[in-house]
């Protein structure tokens, strides 16, 4: 199973209505996060769980999600966090 592919099992737990994500870790090639084996990514989730939570708290939800994926397999994650009525 893929990182991504982990990340979108991990991911479920926030019942997503639209989930996207990007690896980018090819961009950063020698960086030091990717001569760990962690990559970068870009995500995009729309799930109701977020309405009327605050960025902040909609970013601590994804890395609540993605739990221990974010010490070791994920070096850096952009998130963009939407309710369903912001997109």
């Amino acid at each position: 199973m893929t990182v991504t592919e982990r990340m979108q099992r991990q991911l479920a737990a926030l019942e997503p209505e639209s989930l996207e994500i990007l690896d980018e870790s090819a961009r950063h090639a020698g960086h030091e996060g990717a001569r760990s084996g962690g990559g970068h990514y870009r995500l995009v989730i729309v799930s109701r769980r977020f309405a009327g939570r605050p960025i902040q708290l909609r970013h601590r939800m994804v890395y609540d999600a993605l739990g221990a994926m974010m010490m070791k397999e994920i070096h850096a994650l952009a998130i963009k966090a939407l309710a369903p009525d912001e997109i």
